[in-house]
């Protein structure tokens, strides 16, 4: 049974004398362990979307299910849903990381004795044993991010909501939260990733979900989604420029040569090119892949 179903939710919103569709019947599924990334651009429905998932904007027409309970029916169906806000705002800056994860622990309805005995758990983990008794304001970043997905995932919730989980971090600080979210992720908790970076969402999700204008225009497996937005063309790099003799073999196959990198249309010609190419060395070859970013814009634009 999926963690999450939401089946063509519908919200309108109306102000005077005008209605606003924000969402026009967004359906998602999210499975156990798996990272969904669940794109937009501002305006187009997504943070509306949310929040009727997580229980805080009853739609007008449709349901969603979490672990088999709707949230706008069965307040417990909450327990399943844990959430991580950009900025850190599931955080009180004033409570050192223990106290932060106690509080938010027994909040969720965990005696004190087991919520520490996660907290410490999770600061191991993370690597914040050191940093348990300071202040969350006087932690760098990347060591807040860290521990807000901790107090998210303190009751131990089956869908995690994460909102630009690398947001401002430096590099080893994106590395090291990008790790934590694949470990959860690997240890069986489904995730619904929101971010305006895409690079990040190419790299951590499973499936993408875009939704513009209050719609889903797509729906895949990313890596199935960028394939085919990606180009049939090679370009293959050679230690040194050809002799004039092979680049006249090159042109009798169809490719295109500029000092040491042939351009090959299409996947058909490339074992010829590389018969002609013999005895030169390759220094690499690499196809015409879109990415993320590039898919997103197409689709954004041109839907």
């Amino acid at each position: 049974m999926p963690i999450l179903e939401a089946q063509n939710l519908h919200k309108s919103y109306r102000q005077g004398k005008t209605t606003t569709d924000a969402v026009r019947g967004v359906s998602l599924t999210l499975n156990s362990g798996e990272i969904l990334a669940f794109l937009g651009p501002n305006g187009a429905g997504k943070t509306t979307s949310i929040k009727m998932i997580a229980g805080l904007v009853r739609p007008d027409d449709g349901w969603v299910k979490l672990d088999g309970l709707d949230p706008h029916k069965k307040s417990r169906a909450l327990k399943s849903i844990g959430a991580v806000l950009e900025g850190n705002r599931n955080l009180y800056w004033r409570l050192t990381p223990l106290e932060n994860l106690e509080y938010f622990g027994v909040l969720r309805g965990l005696s004190r004795k087991v919520a520490r005995q996660r907290g410490e758990e999770w600061l191991q983990r993370l690597g914040l044993v050191d940093k348990r008794k300071v202040t969350v304001q006087t932690l760098s970043r990347g060591m807040q991010q860290k521990v807000a997905i901790a107090v998210a995932l303190i009751h131990r919730p089956k869908l995690l909501l994460l909102d630009e989980p690398t947001l401002g971090l430096d590099v080893e600080a994106t590395q090291t939260v990008k790790t934590v979210v694949r470990e959860i992720a690997a240890s069986g908790c489904a995730i619904l990733l929101t971010t305006h970076q895409l690079d990040i969402a190419e790299d951590l999700s499973d499936r993408v979900a875009i939704i513009r204008q209050g719609q889903v225009i797509a729906e895949q497996p990313t890596r199935e989604l960028i394939r085919q937005f990606s180009g049939t063309s090679y370009n293959i790099e050679l230690e040194e420029t050809p002799d004039p003799e092979t680049l006249l073999r090159l042109e009798h196959v169809g490719a295109t040569a500029k000092a040491n990198h042939i351009f090959v249309r299409g996947s058909e010609q490339l074992y010829d090119v590389l018969e002609k190419l013999r005895p030169l060395a390759i220094q690499e070859i690499k196809k015409d892949t879109a990415d993320l970013t590039e898919v997103f814009l197409k689709l954004v634009q041109d839907t």
